[in-house]
């Protein structure tokens, strides 16, 4: 199947409250078929970067533990997320972005990191990419308590979790965030802990 033919006809913005959500009017056409019109809404945030820092020496992850208001109206109980460190990238490049979360969020300082890959973790809604790095990290490292910025609103708990616990809350259901799962499992293909 070849690449369609779009044709973006009308942008329409809904809402700027947060973010940006838009409801776009597209025409859409295949090789030999008729000129279809869509409408979709889309979400726009920004692109994000994510890091899982795992310590082969002591086979240990660094996870955060948040409230995460979208899970909680959608069946999380507690609204309680646990998580690889991340965030949106501002105005900064992927890998300035996750140095400086690192830090903000788990206290580490790190100075370099590895890009695996990037991710659309939801493409038929949020127009968000998102750059997914490994970074190794020990207890040298460890600058404040971490816990992201008051200014912000955060309030991260930061966990040192032995990384097989890590891993094994993926089948428990305690981990369900998607580019935590990811990162994880990358971590475990690749036999970095």
């Amino acid at each position: 199947m070849k690449d369609p033919k779009i044709s973006i006809q009308k942008t329409e913005l809904l809402s700027d409250n947060w973010y940006l959500l838009n409801k776009v009017t597209f025409d859409y056409q295949e090789e030999n078929s008729p000129v279809e019109t869509h409408t979709r809404e889309v979400y726009d945030r920004g692109n994000g970067a994510a890091i899982l820092l795992y310590n082969p020496k002591e086979k240990t992850v660094i996870l955060t533990r948040q409230f995460r208001l979208p899970s909680y109206l959608n069946g999380n109980k507690s609204g309680m997320m646990i998580e690889v460190c991340a965030g949106l990238l501002d105005q900064d490049n992927p890998e300035q972005c996750i140095i400086r979360e690192t830090e903000e969020e788990t206290g580490y300082r790190i100075s370099t990191v590895q890009k695996v890959f990037e991710t659309y973790m939801s493409p038929g809604a949020v127009t968000e990419i998102l750059y997914l790095f490994v970074s190794e990290y020990n207890a040298s490292m460890k600058v404040t308590e971490g816990g992201g910025l008051d200014t912000e609103q955060e309030h991260i708990e930061v966990m040192e979790l032995p990384f097989d616990k890590a891993f094994g809350m993926i089948a428990t259901g305690e981990i369900k965030d998607a580019k935590t799962v990811m990162l994880l499992q990358y971590a475990k293909i690749n036999g970095l802990v």
